[in-house]
């Protein structure tokens, strides 16, 4: 493999959340007021961090969202976790297991809370393939995506030039990051379609496809 270093985005890669999670949160948004239909969620929301929400809500109305709500989302998302039966991306335990075969280092940069990210891998069994000092959130740095600030930051701690790095993503906001940060990244097109992911190094819409890719 060319890549010293592969970083995965977490929701809608490596965890099958996406559609519960932008479910709960255009369900919630429409409940405050501020009507919001999944595709929508998924357009303006899907891999970014929460600080997006309030700040696309308060320039497109003028106005704040609650103070809990951050806490609220999350709870909600976590209890539909439970409920909805979240299950791993078709394919990934199959891959992290040629990874670790091959001898690649990997790592998980998500904009999802820790917490968060926890709670999925572990309803999932993805836990079993992550160290914790692996996994990195957009809590540990100033900036989410679209910011390079993640991967970045994931690259250093995991000790890999970010130009040796590789990141696998399903979002535009990750996409750009990637970017910004001088590394590689291949569009994950299970749920995006690829003209919404311009720019990556490649496309693919199944897990098995990757490893030739990355080769």
């Amino acid at each position: 493999m060319r890549y010293e270093l592969v970083i995965f985005d977490n929701d809608g890669v490596l965890v099958d959340s996406e559609p519960i999670s932008n479910t709960v949160l255009a369900g919630y948004l429409t409940e405050l007021g501020h009507p919001t239909s999944y595709d929508e969620s998924l357009r303006d929301y899907m891999g970014a961090a929460i600080h997006r929400v309030h700040d696309l809500v308060e320039e497109r109305t003028g106005q704040k969202l609650p103070e809990d709500f951050d806490e609220e989302l999350h709870r909600r998302t976590l209890d539909a976790f439970q409920q909805e039966r979240l299950a791993a991306v078709e394919g990934v335990d199959e891959l992290l297991g040629s990874l670790v075969a091959d001898g690649v280092a990997y790592c998980v940069a998500s904009s999802g809370s820790h917490q968060k990210i926890a709670a999925g891998h572990r309803n999932t069994g993805l836990d079993q393939w992550f160290e914790e000092e692996w996994i990195f959130s957009s809590e540990d740095v100033g900036q989410g995506k679209p910011a390079p600030d993640l991967f970045l930051h994931a690259a250093e701690r995991m000790g890999v030039a970010p130009e040796r790095c590789v990141v696998i993503e399903d979002s535009p906001l990750g996409v750009e990051a990637a970017r910004a940060a001088g590394m590689d990244v291949y569009g994950f097109t299970s749920m995006m379609p690829a003209d919404r992911l311009s720019g990556v190094t490649g496309h693919f819409s199944d897990m098995g496809q990757l490893p030739q890719l990355l080769a």
